[in-house]
């Protein structure tokens, strides 16, 4: 039974791990992936994934105990709250973990550039639109994706 809590990685370790590991794939979400998967924010994404798989490596055994799964669950989830907080505290911190809001119409015209960059159809974005009630694309003085992948639209007046 003891056997079953004793750490037999070392903490710092463990910790380590859970830190390169975090931030190698708040990176890539970030950088390469760029928007969040609906309304659910890429950190939180990060947070459910990595837990979900150090989770079943503390009960697989891919950890030999339950405490060094523990622990490294406990270090994920202590960096996602970190930043959290750091991106509600500080400006620099919340550019640097939320893609900023992309223009994909801009006075009625469709900026291809911006769409190619988010491998968005036009034929999607128009659907998006006639779900906002735009029905022409004159009716748009801008429409922009925001960091949580969805659409928002300021008509003109």
């Amino acid at each position: 039974m003891e056997a079953l809590f004793a750490l037999q990685v070392p903490v710092g370790e463990i910790v380590l791990r859970g830190t390169l590991v975090y931030w190698f794939l708040f990176l890539i979400f970030r950088f390469i992936v760029r928007r969040d998967v609906g309304s659910v924010a890429i950190a939180d994404v990060l947070l459910l994934v990595l837990i979900a798989d150090a989770s079943q490596n503390a009960m697989a055994g891919g950890y030999k105990t339950v405490s060094e799964g523990a622990l490294l669950v406990a270090t994920i989830v202590s960096w996602n709250y970190l930043l959290d907080w750091a991106s509600f505290r500080f400006e620099w911190v919340r550019r640097l973990a939320e893609p900023p809001p992309l223009p994909l119409v801009w006075r009625g015209r469709i900026l291809y550039r911006n769409l190619r960059k988010e491998f968005l159809p036009v034929e999607e974005l128009k659907a998006h639109l006639r779900q906002k009630g735009i029905e022409d694309l004159s009716q748009v003085k801008v429409a922009y994706m925001e960091s949580d992948g969805s659409l928002s639209v300021i008509r003109m007046r």
